[in-house]
């Protein structure tokens, strides 16, 4: 493994003023894109009283109007396409309400930019052309698989396209091809670490899809014997590759901010696509909750932590602010990665379970430790190991809402 090697120096290793003139740039070109349509976006800069692209200024960004998810909802399945038919070349899309997903038309040149940023992530990774990606995301409208296969075959490496579940098939073939990069959920590569060898050829592993701990990052490095990095990505945006851990960015997110100017709103992360043109986004708002950090090392993008959680996945409980991941932290100290997060309103107290495996007898430890970190008293369920479920692909269950009377597991009531 290198040492993380940019990509492409001359723009990841760019002086942050040229960055943000080229930024500002790009930002008024996009406004001028949206302007010429009749596109919603358009329509919401022109009430705004933006007349043309110069009239916005890199520096007064967040005055402009933001997106939300409900206004893709709003405009399904394509109304906030601006690109013609004729240049989408390919849909992908993310899981939505009542069965209706959220899809994003792509161009060849967004293909192209999605491929570039994650070429970018493995190359700073440690990949190489020499390299053989196991990957294991799914493939499919879910950006994971064919994310990572494109800046694979960008790289130059070798990519086995295993996508998610068939985990006994999985085994059998890091054994025999000895891939060195590992790609898939933080949760699937637990799983994985069932059944293969702590002496296999993995030597780095790029996780992401669903929040993870520094716990479960110690978790997956000590059973797999890997370097662990995070990756963050979202449909909207563009999939995996919005930004990446690199070996040497000491933990923290290298940011694709040439195409991907980021911002945050009391935590939540919002994204403009400065670069796009199937369906690009101004100042489009996650749901993500991060902080936004200065560069460090070789590379001068800025750099964003590891996800703190989701805003609509933040509990409330007797009137304290609770992440699933804080519970997570405490969880992986004492049991198994294998846990579930209960928010129970059957009754007009809401009430916290926190249902974990273990053959020891760590309820009363567990419940202190919690309470300690989190100031409020949870119920804790320590169940025999497999008693809670387990994902084959894909992200795992790590939180349930519990309205009426039914409990989904056994033992819990």
């Amino acid at each position: 493994m290198t040492a993380g090697a940019p990509f492409d120096p001359k723009i990841e290793c760019m002086d942050p003023e040229a960055r943000r003139e080229l930024q500002e740039q790009r930002l008024q070109g996009l406004v001028d894109r949206l302007l010429g349509t009749e596109n919603f976006q358009g329509a919401r800069l022109r009430e705004a009283g933006v007349t043309r692209g110069t009239d916005v200024r890199l520096d007064e960004i967040h005055l402009l109007p933001t997106i939300s998810k409900q206004d893709l909802w709003d405009h399904y399945p394509f109304g906030l396409q601006i690109a013609p038919q004729e240049d989408i070349v390919c849909v992908h899309g993310s899981s939505g309400t009542g069965g209706r997903p959220t899809l994003i038309p792509y161009t060849a040149n967004d293909i192209e930019i999605w491929s570039e940023v994650m070429a970018r992530a493995l190359k700073g990774a440690g990949a190489t052309t020499t390299s053989i990606v196991h990957n294991a995301y799914g493939y499919g409208l879910f950006t994971g698989g064919l994310g990572v296969h494109h800046g694979g075959l960008k790289l130059g490496a070798t990519v086995i396209p295993m996508s998610g579940g068939m985990t006994e098939r999985q085994v059998r073939l890091i054994d025999d091809l000895k891939p060195d990069v590992l790609c898939c959920t933080p949760s699937y590569a637990l799983r994985l670490a069932e059944d293969l060898k702590k002496e296999n050829s993995i030597q780095v592993g790029i996780f992401g899809a669903e929040p993870w701990t520094e716990e479960m990052r110690q978790e997956i490095q000590q059973r797999l014997g890997i370097k662990a990095l995070d990756i963050y990505g979202l449909s909207e945006v563009i999939g995996p590759g919005v930004a990446c851990e690199s070996l040497d960015s000491e933990g923290l997110l290298n940011i694709a901010e040439d195409h991907f100017y980021p911002e945050t709103d009391q935590g939540e992360l919002i994204f403009t696509t400065l670069t796009k043109t199937g369906m690009p986004l101004l100042r489009y708002r996650t749901g993500d909750v991060a902080t936004l950090h200065e560069p460090a090392g070789q590379r001068t993008l800025r750099r964003m932590s590891k996800l703190k959680g989701r805003k609509d996945d933040m509990l409330i409980i007797r009137g304290v602010n609770v992440f699933p991941t804080e519970i997570e932290a405490v969880v992986l100290t004492l049991a198994s990665p294998h846990y579930l997060i209960i928010e129970d309103r059957r009754t007009t107290t809401a009430q916290l379970h926190v249902a974990v495996e273990s053959t020891q007898d760590i309820k009363a430890k567990l419940s202190q430790d919690l309470k300690e970190r989190l100031g409020i008293t949870c119920q804790v369920h320590v169940l025999e190991p497999g008693k809670l479920p387990r994902t084959e692909q894909g992200k795992a269950q790590r939180l349930a809402r519990w309205t009426q009377g039914q409990a989904p597991i056994d033992g819990l009531t």
